[in-house]
């Protein structure tokens, strides 16, 4: 029968590349649970480095680099156990590892055996899966001699997977599971880990801690919500999700817990709104920026990525610039002022139908006529895109894009216009959950800080008379989400209820619309299947399920 372990998790925002720092961090939790009495200090995966450092791993000094860095915080550990996330070169391969601290020395490297390729994962590239898979044996200061069951991230997630490492751990007898992650968010997530979690606490009937990096990196969110589960199945703990947190908890390794906690429920437009806040700010904090520009339509895209970005930035650092043209409507021009009133965020207009009659001219002149139709509409787009970037260059703002999911996948956005910037901040979500972020955010304000007429009206590029955005987005935005996160077929999609004109239409136009979105800024990831990284199709690709 074993006591009670003192558990500290360490639910860190580490930088990629910044191993110095993100090591001073660690070395302060370390001295701070060393004092507070904690028997075990549990880190994320791949915290010394930073997840994912992708082609980093291939250059030779940053792993040495990164060995240097665990060493010295080995000298600094005490009686208590830390387990630290971090790169392994045994001098012939290279492993995504857990290092084991204690007593001034790395006590035992251990390697991740599931190596992910899905997704935005590529891992073989830079490692070599482990098969060393045992218990580790350690005493802690409790008195207790336990067995740990150390495994990394994709380790649990070993369902469909011949190599089961879970069991390979559980059946060798371990007291305890202690899973390291760097799993990136998408939407309900948590939901799945936490049952692939008790999946395992029912079969062996022992305590679970899984902890979770936190963080903006790239186009990746990591969301935290680090767990504990005792060994009746009973949720002891979670840390809060997209926050960084280090707590002491007490585990009862061999009873359950007489105080359970409930897995918390969190609703899909918070996740989402909380999440993007989140990859704003730190894509803002890890590249140097402090100031963000976008353009204001009067429109819900511009609406939703100006108060995100307000929320992440402060208002004093974002500035919205309307554009209006002889196309724009009054409402629309209201529209943006009163957004940027309500949100306190710096606010211009910047006309462009001077600038726009010069273009027209000059095609006058060379053509004998101006230009109409599809060239007169992303004329003006180029221009609002060139006004902005601009402003961005006058003094080292970020330009945000404001496309959406639907818009994107369809080609409905403009190569050098609206496409321009820095970092798409909803470009991983519909044209229906924009809709949902705007309500969700009036309602944790209180307040209407979206007009309601911007909500409300129907949507619209502007750009020419009577204009209004070709789809029903009511129709259109979930059957793209279809296409795109569920890669579903054809038949499929009529099965669900689609017309078969409409279905074969759409996949025609993401398909031809490949190369607009392989030059879009860095979009942040909040869906299984997101355009960037995670998502890599042919431009050139002659491929149709009507062949």
């Amino acid at each position: 029968m074993f006591g009670v372990l003192k558990v500290a998790i360490a639910q860190l925002n580490p930088t990629v590349g910044a191993m110095h720092t993100n090591a001073d961090k660690a070395l302060v939790e370390m001295n701070k649970m060393e004092s507070a009495g904690a028997d075990l200090l549990v880190f994320p995966e791949m915290y010394i480095p930073g997840y994912p450092p992708q082609d980093l791993i291939l250059e030779q000094y940053f792993v040495q680099e990164n060995l240097r860095v665990v060493e010295k915080l080995a000298l600094a550990s005490g009686d208590m156990v830390t387990l630290i996330g971090a790169i392994h070169h045994d001098g012939l391969d290279t492993f995504n590892a857990v290092a084991v601290l204690q007593h001034g020395a790395v006590v035992r490297w251990i390697h991740k055996s599931l190596l992910p390729t899905y997704d935005v994962f590529d891992e073989w590239r830079y490692f070599k899966p482990g098969r060393d898979n045992s218990p580790v044996s350690l005493s802690f200061r409790n008195g207790d001699t336990l067995k740990l069951g150390i495994h990394i991230c994709e380790d649990l997630w070993d369902e469909n997977m011949s190599y089961k490492v879970c069991d390979i751990l559980g059946d060798a007898g371990v007291d305890l599971f202690v899973n390291l992650s760097a799993s990136p968010f998408v939407s309900d997530k948590y939901k799945e880990r936490s049952q692939l979690i008790i999946s395992k606490v029912e079969k062996y009937h022992k305590p679970y801690i899984y902890v979770n990096l936190v963080g903006g990196q790239d186009q990746l969110v990591f969301d935290g919500l680090s767990m504990i589960v005792d060994q009746a199945g009973q949720w002891l703990h979670t840390c809060p999700q997209f926050e960084e947190s280090t707590c002491l908890i007490d585990l009862p390794v061999s009873s359950a817990t007489i105080r359970p906690q409930r897995l918390p429920v969190i609703p899909k437009e918070e996740q989402i709104y909380n999440g993007l806040v989140l990859g704003v700010h730190d894509y803002f904090r890890k590249t140097g920026h402090s100031k963000a520009v976008l353009g204001l339509s009067g429109g819900i895209d511009s609406a939703v990525t100006a108060a995100i970005a307000v929320e992440a930035l402060g208002a004093e650092n974002v500035l919205g610039i309307a554009m209006p043209s002889k196309y724009s409507s009054d409402h629309s021009v209201s529209d943006a002022e009163a957004l940027a009133q309500n949100l306190g965020m710096k606010y211009l207009s910047v006309p462009i139908a001077q600038v726009f009659d010069g273009f027209q001219s000059t095609f006058d002149d060379v053509l004998g006529h101006h230009l109409e139709g599809l060239p007169e509409e992303n004329l003006q787009a180029r221009i609002r895109g060139n006004i902005l970037m601009s402003f961005s260059n006058r003094d080292g703002s970020l330009l945000l894009t404001t496309g959406n999911k639907t818009e994107i996948a369809l080609g409905y956005c403009t190569l050098y216009g609206d496409m321009s910037g820095g970092l798409a901040v909803i470009s991983d979500i519909g044209k229906r959950m924009v809709y949902a972020l705007a309500h969700h955010y009036n309602g944790i304000k209180g307040s209407e800080l979206i007009p309601s007429n911007t909500i409300t009206k129907v949507p619209s590029a502007e750009l020419r008379e009577n204009q209004v955005d070709p789809f029903d987005y009511e129709v259109v935005a979930p059957l793209v989400n279809s296409i795109i996160e569920e890669q579903s077929d054809v038949d499929t999609l009529i099965s669900k209820g689609w017309e078969r004109e409409l279905v074969e239409e759409l996949l025609h136009k993401v398909r031809i619309n490949e190369y607009k979105r392989q030059q879009m800024p860095p979009g942040i990831k909040v869906t299984s299947k997101a355009f960037g990284i995670g998502r890599r199709m042919p431009i050139v690709n002659h491929f149709s399920q009507k062949q």
